[in-house]
């Protein structure tokens, strides 16, 4: 829209035509730095296996960013505001339109939809937190199978099998209503097997780059399994065994202590906290506090038999008093005993989660 151009890397020969795009949601980078090391691999000179097959069985086709200028300010929509992968119906953006002209001219067989997703999205209602979540999209309402979505399916079960053994329990299934809007569901219509693959989060890996290796991983086994054949072999059972995504969670839970403001009475409360960035976990924020026994969260402090002591920077002096402030930066103090003189036993900091002293 802004006049930044949209390019386009092929690599390979083959009679099998493959489309990946990637940061069509200008905020949405992970598969970008994957495709950008795939290139570097393809780039290699000496003889590789995995390399030749693809050279000699496919022609893949990337886009690895599909949103330049939602890139440079980081945001989900283009410099109109719009969701890209909102508008595949209408086709009024330049960046819709991009693509669908270059599916139309390459009639890729395959088709593989790149995103990010929240990193407090769950594999299931009390799993962990979802590295990945793959989605054999629908091509209609009624969510059934045709040839071309159960290639889709296979693909996706090649791609949970493989990435199982390495991240058990961390993968999810994305939900699969049909959107008519959305691009992965009318690729699966307009007939290219298409996989939607998201990138969560996993701890202690704050810039992505374990789970950007693993998006390289996934995106080279599955261009090997279309290339030889062999995802016609995948168990479809691998894909639909997964758990569906679930969102909702705090990052944070701290769970069984008593809250102290001064010169207050200990309440016995539970506090929640998200951060501003959930990966990094920086920014947090007290997002609520009460009885928040059976709530879900990322992380759980045990702080039974302790008691909340929130900082300054926390608390707002009222006309009667210091009040809470809900959305104020997570300092809390967990000490032994009522008194801020008593024995200090862990520090949430907002820019730290819980730590010890």
């Amino acid at each position: 829209m802004l006049g930044r151009e949209i390019r386009s890397v092929s690599f390979g020969e083959g009679p099998v035509a493959v489309l990946l795009w990637s940061q069509m949601h200008g905020d949405e980078s992970t598969a970008t730095m994957a495709i950008a090391d795939i290139f570097r691999f393809l780039a290699e000179g000496e003889k590789d296996g995995l390399r030749e097959r693809l050279r000699k069985n496919l022609t893949v086709v990337f886009v690895p960013m599909l949103n330049p200028d939602g890139a440079e300010l980081f945001q989900r929509e283009n410099a109109a505001g719009i969701d890209i992968n909102r508008d595949a119906r209408r086709l009024v953006t330049p960046e819709a339109r991009a693509l669908k002209e270059l599916r139309d001219k390459l009639q890729p067989r395959f088709g593989f939809n790149l995103h990010d997703q929240g990193a407090r999205t769950r594999a299931g209602t009390s799993g962990p937190q979802a590295a990945i979540a793959l989605l054999a999209p629908p091509f209609n309402d009624s969510r059934g199978y045709n040839d071309v979505r159960s290639r889709a399916r296979l693909v996706a079960a090649t791609i949970a099998q493989a990435l199982g053994r390495e991240i058990p329990g961390r993968i999810a299934k994305y939900d699969d209503s049909f959107n008519p809007r959305a691009f992965g569901d009318l690729m699966q219509q307009w007939g290219t097997s298409t996989v939607l693959i998201e990138s969560g989060a996993l701890p202690g890996d704050p810039q992505k780059q374990r789970l950007r290796a693993l998006h390289v991983g996934a995106i080279l086994i599955a261009l090997d399994a279309i290339a030889t054949g062999e995802y016609a072999d995948a168990d479809e059972a691998a894909y639909e065994a997964l758990p569906y995504n679930t969102s909702g969670a705090s990052d944070l839970l701290i769970l069984g202590g008593q809250l102290v403001l001064p010169k207050q009475a200990p309440v016995a409360a539970d506090v929640a906290i998200n951060y501003d960035d959930p990966v990094a976990r920086t920014g947090g924020r007290v997002r609520d506090v009460g009885d928040l026994q059976g709530s879900i969260a990322m992380d759980t402090v045990n702080a039974a038999g302790l008691f909340l002591h929130p900082q300054a920077v926390l608390l707002a002096d009222g006309d009667r008093g210091m009040l809470l402030k809900i959305g104020g930066a997570a300092e809390i103090d967990l000490r032994r005993g009522a008194s801020q003189a008593s024995e200090l036993v862990r520090r949430v900091r907002a820019n730290g989660g819980g730590r010890e002293p």
